[in-house]
């Protein structure tokens, strides 16, 4: 390819849109020719250490929305089985993998498992924020027809939805940026975060002495406010405050001492993808509190009884968080190092094999135990996050590892407490065999397959399309023992209208995953034009 004017690097876009994109990515426009033909290209700034090449064909938008949608969905309708931290993880797994099939066919297999890790890791700081109270002053009974406890309900899903998935945006951003990121760095900066969490919720969250009635000033719990004569409100502490003054310092780090634009411009649509998702998947919820006479009479009659409604909410949140990521790193694909940084690892694999080993004990113990100290310090959220992130960025098993077996762990040992233990389903042992042993048995042996494929030369794009097929179809399945399977010839549940919409998604995405080949539909493209 032969390109012709000033600058290293070019994107073509041949429209006045690259102006425009030029202003919101800081890169250069100007004319020029690229393989003789005359254009607008976008010239790159090199001060990333990654490698930058002119762009690649990028995956149609309404492919990367749909299927980014359909990741997010299926992941956030099955987190909400499984509890905030570990469930959100699948979420953000699931569309970590559906983006960086999308977006980076020629990544390495190790430099895309990075990105997926991190952004699964992301997604998890937002599940120590409690909300359940925050939806509640959109739809609890005594608030129907309250306006403003509506508004103040969906103002405060915004701003908590935003604080969530703007993690994961970053975290996204810092694996697909080129920036190279090295263990220590990480650890002081999260250190640091953690830090800045204490600043914010002393800050914006406190006072908060329920017995006097001290509440914060902003609060977005139940309280007095919108019932005062109600004996039972019991209000939550809130930490989203805390989440935003870590969000904020943890911007600044990537976008004006780190300068990694795709980071720093992936948190803000993030900030927006969970901001307006949030809010608008409680509409739904909220709609059918405050107009109950339309589904209990006529059409919607013989339905109702089998809707779940709450996790119709969890689905909408997901499909607009998925979409929205997907749209943000669309607009910001200029920005994407296709080419493999430095990815020799850091940590040498014994360190790594023993902070996997206490990692999962640690995951164990948080999960299905109660230790006062652990409990303490896992629920800040960001911690949790330390040891993980410090792996992903320096080593090469941890990636792989903690985007499989170590996610899987806490939902497989979920999945047994609900059936064997609470549901009295499945017995004890059957179900230690075929809920936990045999589905972690089989997850570390993929995670081990990858790696070796990925020493092996394997690309990002074959990983992403591997992983993706099998974790969909690994999550629909275990969550489909929770919902006690609701097979179609079965007498319906409540679960049976989601679990349909979980098997639409699963397909959609496989369909995906099998059919789509960016590379080859570039090269397609390629050949029509120069015909």
């Amino acid at each position: 390819m032969n390109i012709s004017g000033s600058g290293p690097n070019w994107e073509s876009s041949g429209s006045f849109l690259a102006i425009a994109a030029s202003l919101a990515s800081n890169s250069a426009v100007r004319t020029g020719t690229i393989d003789g033909r005359p254009g607008i290209y976008r010239e790159y700034d090199m001060t990333d250490s990654g490698t930058r090449e002119p762009s690649e064909t990028p995956p149609p938008l309404w492919l990367a929305l749909v299927l980014a949608a359909m990741a997010g969905g299926m992941g956030w309708g099955i987190r909400g089985q499984y509890g905030h931290e570990t469930g959100a993880m699948i979420a953000g797994l699931l569309v970590g993998l559906v983006l960086v099939f999308l977006f980076c066919p020629r990544r390495t297999s190790l430099g895309a498992a990075r990105a997926v890790a991190l952004v699964a890791v992301g997604i998890s700081f937002g599940g120590s924020m409690t909300y359940g109270q925050t939806v509640g002053l959109t739809h609890d009974g005594p608030l129907i027809g309250n306006w403003e406890a509506l508004r103040w309900g969906l103002l405060g899903l915004f701003i908590k939805g935003g604080i969530w998935i703007a993690f994961a945006g970053a975290l996204l951003g810092m694996g697909l940026s080129g920036r190279r990121y090295r263990p220590t760095e990480m650890l002081c900066l999260f250190v640091s975060l953690v830090v800045l969490l204490f600043v914010g919720v002393f800050l914006i969250n406190e006072p908060f002495d329920p017995a006097n009635r001290e509440l914060p000033r902003f609060y977005f719990s139940d309280d007095w406010y919108f019932e005062p004569d109600n004996p039972d409100v019991q209000p939550r502490r809130e930490r989203w405050g805390g989440l935003l003054v870590a969000l904020l310092g943890l911007t600044i780090y990537l976008g004006w001492i780190k300068k990694d634009r795709l980071a720093r411009n992936l948190a803000f649509s993030g900030f927006l993808a969970g901001g307006l998702g949030f809010p608008l998947g409680q509409c739904v919820q909220a709609y059918r509190r405050w107009n109950p006479e339309i589904f209990t009479t006529g059409f919607f009659a013989d339905f109702d009884p089998y809707m779940n409604w709450w996790n119709f909410m969890e689905i909408g949140f997901g499909a607009v968080l998925g979409a929205g990521l997907a749209l943000g790193l669309w607009l910001n694909r200029g920005l994407i190092a296709q080419r493999a940084i430095d990815e020799r690892p850091d940590l040498a694999p014994g360190v790594e094999w023993v902070l996997i080993v206490l990692h999962a004990m640690a995951l164990v113990v948080w999960s299905f135990l109660s230790v006062r100290p652990l409990d303490w310090f896992a629920d800040l959220a960001l911690t949790m996050g330390i040891v993980p992130i410090f792996g992903i960025v320096g080593g090469r098993l941890w990636p792989y590892f903690l985007a499989l077996p170590l996610l899987a762990l806490p939902i497989a040992g979920k999945t047994l407490r609900q059936m064997s233990y609470k549901t009295s389903e499945i017995p004890v042992s059957i179900g230690w065999i075929f809920l936990v042993l045999v589905p972690m048995a089989l997850v570390v042996v993929v995670a081990l397959r990858f790696l070796s494929r990925a020493q092996r030369g394997q690309d990002g794009g074959a990983f992403s399309r591997g992983a993706l097929i099998f974790t969909t179809w690994f999550y629909f399945s275990i969550n489909f023992v929770f919902f006690e399977l609701p097979w179609p010839w079965s007498v319906p549940t409540f679960r049976t209208p989601s679990a349909w919409i979980l098997v639409v998604c699963a397909l959609g995405l496989t369909l995906g995953a099998v059919l789509y080949d960016r590379r080859s539909a570039a090269s397609s493209r390629r050949d029509r034009s120069r015909g």
